[in-house]
């Protein structure tokens, strides 16, 4: 048994899981995103409470921290960008200090993505190929690699975070610094912020997200589909720049904003026809992720179980 924390812009999740991938007990907290270190630790804390309850708990022989980047897997530590009060924090320490975690557990930390490539590489979409880009549409929009049969780290944990590549040289600045990029045109909150600026408006009551934004195009809301059309160009301009650069055979998209379906594949492979024009990277194919909420549990897991899917310093030998 593993026990696994996936921390991200909207929810806090851990888990017990089994030697084959599967989620025995999930505990999940909302993320307070807006408050202090302290108090988001506190609910990381909670959430560490409740998985210890668990009578399996005396038995896990490992522990994964799948956690929104930028990450440093050497120095243990997080600096998500939709989390201001996380930046260099060290979230391994914090964890490793919990008073119910055996002394003989040392976590293992991975960025969300690189957690969600290594879950659908094992045990999902990705299983059946070597190489691979792994992405999370979410709150926040985050990538991984899989190269040659192996979870590519690079030297700090954050290779494939697609997100943040450039695709729109006069864009609006990203909290990242920089301008235009995959993650502020694509993410969840980036496309319910375009449907309001084209004058959408969810039905009364109901929050301004993109869940709301999917429903209305379901019903045919042209300010809604255009909305999940321009998310679905962006994400097809990072996924052809990435297959340019690495030569993938595959691109999985996974997180809330994919739970859309249709609504945002279509127009991405539409897209994606668009951008792949290289005789080696046309006809790309894109998957929806398969393990869906679970899969940064799941790669968290992965990434202490599997010598292949190890961070760097983690590393054992490759299996013949």
């Amino acid at each position: 048994m593993y026990a696994a924390l996936d921390i991200g812009g909207t929810k806090i999740a851990g888990a017990l899981v089994d030697a084959e991938g599967r989620v025995t007990r999930r505990i999940q907290r909302p993320t307070p995103a807006k408050e202090s270190a302290r108090v988001l630790m506190s609910a990381v804390d909670s959430v560490l409470d409740g998985l210890a309850r668990d009578p399996a708990w005396g038995t896990i022989r490992g522990f994964g921290i799948a956690s929104a980047g930028p990450v440093d897997t050497g120095a243990g530590t997080v600096s998500p960008v939709n989390i201001p009060a996380w930046r260099g924090f060290p979230l391994v320490d914090k964890v490793r200090a919990h008073p119910l975690l055996f002394a003989s557990i040392e976590p293992a930390l991975v960025g969300d993505a690189v957690a969600m490539a290594a879950a659908e590489h094992w045990k999902g979409a990705a299983c059946d190929v070597g190489n691979a880009l792994c992405m999370v549409v979410s709150t926040g929009v985050g990538g991984g690699l899989v190269l040659n049969g192996r979870l590519h780290y690079g030297p700090s944990g954050n290779a494939g975070h697609i997100g943040h590549i450039s695709v729109d040289l006069d864009g609006d600045p990203c909290p990242c610094g920089a301008r235009g990029c995959v993650e502020g045109l694509a993410s969840g909150t980036a496309i319910a912020r375009r449907a309001q600026a084209a004058r959408w408006m969810p039905p009364q009551g109901e929050a301004a997200t993109a869940t709301e934004v999917a429903a209305s195009a379901r019903r045919g809301d042209a300010l809604a589909l255009a909305a999940f059309d321009r998310a679905a160009q962006a994400l097809a301009a990072g996924i052809a720049a990435t297959a340019a650069l690495v030569e993938i055979d595959v691109a999985v998209v996974g997180g809330g904003v994919a739970q859309a379906g249709d609504l945002l594949f279509t127009p991405l492979r539409r897209h994606l026809d668009t951008y792949a024009t290289l005789d080696f990277v046309r006809g790309l194919e894109v998957r929806p992720a398969a393990l869906a909420q679970d899969a940064g549990l799941v790669g968290a897991v992965a990434a202490v179980r599997e010598p292949q899917h190890r961070a760097p310093a983690l590393d054992g030998p490759v299996r013949g």
